[in-house]
C-alpha cells in the first residue's frame, strides 16, 4: 500500500500499522492501551481549547491529533487479537442506529429531552442495568466537575431537580455556612465533605444557568494565569522579583490590573 493512498482513513490506518511494526517507531511500538490514557485526555482537551479558539484549521488539527488515539488503540488491540478498527466502527454503527429508533425505526422523539430519556432507557436495556440504580455508571472516568453536572443532568430527566436557580442560590449559602462552621470546629474530614457539597452545589448553579462547569473553571484557570503574569510584570517595573514584594504590594497589583481590564 502507498503512503499517498487516495482514501483519508485508510492511508492513516496504513500509516499508523507501519509506525507499530517490526522496524517501525520505537516509540509507538512500545505503547499500551494504559500508557496511552494520558495521550487520550490530553488531545480531548487541546480539541476543546481549538474549539473555543474558533479557529477551522486548528479545530480540524487537533480532530486530526484526536482520531489518532482511536487508531492506535485499534492497532494495539488487532495485534492482540481482540479488536480491530473495523470492529469499532460496525459496533458504533449499530449502537447509533439501535439509539435512534426514532430515526431508523418506528418510534417517535420530536423534542431533545424526548430523544435523550428514550437513549438512557436504550442504553439501561442494553447493559443490564435496569435494576443497578438510574445512576449506576454515569460518567465513571470523567473529571468531577463534568461528572457532578453529568450526573445531575441525568437526575433532572426524572425530574429530580429544583424549578428554577433561585434555590440552587440558597443551597449554595448553606453549604457554605456548613463549611464555615467545619472549619471553625477543625473537623478536617467535615471540612473536606462540606467543601464537595459547595462545590457541587456550585456545579448544579452552572447546569441550571446553561454554563459548563468544566469550562467555566478553565476559563477562570487562565483568567488568573493572565492577571497573575500581569502582576509579575508589573512587579517587576518596580524592581522587584516575585517573593520579594509583600502580599499588599501583590494585592495592590491584581486590583489595578482587574479594573484595567
Amino acid at each position: 500500500m502507498s503512503l499517498d493512498h487516495p482514501d483519508g482513513i485508510t492511508r492513516l490506518r496504513y500509516i499508523v500499522h507501519r509506525l507499530r511494526a517490526p522496524g517501525g517507531c520505537p516509540w509507538d511500538m512500545e505503547q499500551t492501551h494504559e500508557s496511552l490514557i494520558p495521550h487520550v485526555l490530553e488531545e480531548a482537551y487541546e480539541v476543546v481549547d481549538a474549539i473555543k479558539s474558533g479557529n477551522p484549521e486548528l479545530i480540524c488539527e487537533e480532530l486530526g491529533d484526536l482520531l489518532l488515539q482511536p487508531v492506535l488503540h485499534a492497532e494495539i488491540a488487532s495485534g492482540l487479537g481482540t479488536f480491530d478498527l473495523d470492529q469499532m466502527a460496525h459496533g458504533l454503527s449499530d449502537k447509533l442506529i439501535r439509539r435512534h429508533p426514532h430515526v431508523f425505526g418506528e418510534t417517535s422523539a420530536i423534542t431533545t429531552d424526548a430523544v435523550l430519556t428514550q437513549w438512557d432507557a436504550i442504553k439501561r436495556q442494553e447493559k443490564g442495568t435496569q435494576f443497578e440504580g438510574y445512576l449506576h455508571g454515569v460518567g465513571n472516568g470523567l473529571p468531577a466537575l463534568m461528572r457532578g453536572q453529568k450526573l445531575q443532568k441525568k437526575a433532572a430527566r426524572v425530574g429530580f431537580d429544583w424549578p428554577n436557580v433561585a434555590p440552587v442560590f440558597a443551597k449554595i449559602r448553606e453549604e457554605a455556612v456548613e463549611l464555615e462552621e467545619a472549619v471553625a470546629a477543625g473537623q478536617t474530614a467535615a471540612m473536606e465533605e462540606e467543601l464537595g457539597d459547595l462545590l457541587f452545589s456550585v456545579v448544579n448553579l452552572a447546569r441550571k444557568l446553561g454554563i459548563e462547569s468544566e469550562a467555566a473553571m478553565a476559563a477562570a484557570n487562565e483568567k488568573f494565569i493572565r492577571r497573575f503574569h500581569a502582576v509579575e510584570a508589573k512587579i517587576a517595573a518596580e524592581g522587584k522579583k516575585l517573593g520579594e514584594a509583600t502580599l499588599e504590594e501583590m494585592d495592590a497589583a491584581w486590583d489595578a490590573i482587574k479594573k484595567a481590564q
